[in-house]
């Protein structure tokens, strides 16, 4: 499915608002415009900005306040130091953009292109100050989201030629999860549950809270908006079985190994969404892939990514 959605970034100091559009699909990583957005609202975009920059400006810059001139006027450049799918241009242009309305920036790039080592991300520039300011926050945001999507990208290749969908997990960084579900998206990869108002997601405490499979799921039916979907984790056969009888649209199957997987997903034959999830790594993707489960999750795209290197240099402008 495509979706598209436009965002206003409003800037700070009334210097008008900056159009951002985003396309984006998840099935391979997908390249969008320069200024392309994140797809959400330009009030949680700033929010989460504004955030960033005030935890690591604190009361200001007194390092380049001291020693760098208020009139000086420079250009930075961004550069992959490692190889990898690049996400969070827009982020990063943002970053800039709330800092000083004034910069010039300009991408060479597009989020959902593969970077190589020595090439330059984006330029920008304005007042030498700003730029400094703007430094570590606007990599921190490119850096985090490109690991992730590079991650992303390499785990829908390990599954490529499969039904298997790569898709993401709650264990997000608070406050983060709208940028990091993006990421995701970028690299190829597709969003499970945003929150917990998205879908019912019936675990180990709940089915124990409960009294059993079939009494949690008749619940959920009972009191769930009727158009949610109800997932059930389960760890055994016996557990499946259950919450198949019981009426399951999608069954997380929890922890198995491979051989399990496949008696799973042949007892459920087509009657629900299987999820594979937990004890997946890139080592053994391939296997669980192959399994026939329609979704793996992975927590690991998002809780423990390496960020991808990435550094800025600027030089003075007379």
């Amino acid at each position: 499915m495509w979706l598209e959605a436009r965002l206003w970034f409003s800037s700070p100091r009334g210097a008008g608002a900056l159009a951002l559009s985003i396309t984006f699909c998840g099935r391979k990583p997908v390249v969008l415009e320069p200024t392309a957005s994140i797809g959400i609202s330009a009030s949680v975009l700033d929010e989460i900005v504004r955030r960033a920059l005030a935890e690591d400006i604190g009361t200001g810059d007194v390092t380049t306040e001291a020693v760098v001139p208020a009139e000086a006027y420079a250009v930075a450049r961004a550069v992959c130091k490692s190889n990898g799918i690049l996400a969070g241009i827009p982020v990063a242009e943002a970053v800039f953009r709330t800092v000083d309305p004034e910069v010039l920036f300009q991408s060479f790039a597009k989020d959902g292109e593969w970077g190589t080592v020595g090439f330059t991300i984006f330029e920008v520039r304005g007042a030498a100050r700003s730029l400094l300011i703007a430094e570590r926050t606007a990599l921190n945001f490119l850096q985090h989201l490109s690991g992730i999507a590079t991650r992303t990208a390499r785990c829908v290749g390990l599954v490529h030629g499969t039904k298997a969908r790569i898709v993401d997990t709650r264990k997000t960084t608070p406050g983060l999860r709208v940028l990091e579900k993006y990421a995701v998206r970028v690299g190829g990869g597709c969003n499970h549950r945003f929150n917990l108002s998205d879908g019912i997601l019936i675990k180990d405490n709940h089915i124990a809270a409960a009294g059993g499979i079939a009494e949690a799921v008749r619940r959920a039916r009972k009191n769930a908006p009727h158009l949610l979907k109800i997932e059930v984790e389960a760890t055994t056969l016996e557990q499946v079985q259950e919450a198949l009888d019981a009426g399951a649209d999608a069954i997380l199957l929890d922890n198995m190994p491979p051989e399990l997987l496949r008696q799973a997903v042949q007892l459920v034959a087509g009657r629900a969404v299987t999820e594979a999830s937990g004890g997946i790594t890139e080592e053994n993707l391939r296997e669980i892939a192959e399994t026939g489960v329609d979704i793996i999750s992975l927590g690991a795209l998002t809780h423990s990514v390496e960020a991808m290197d990435i550094n800025m240099s600027l030089t003075l402008v007379a």
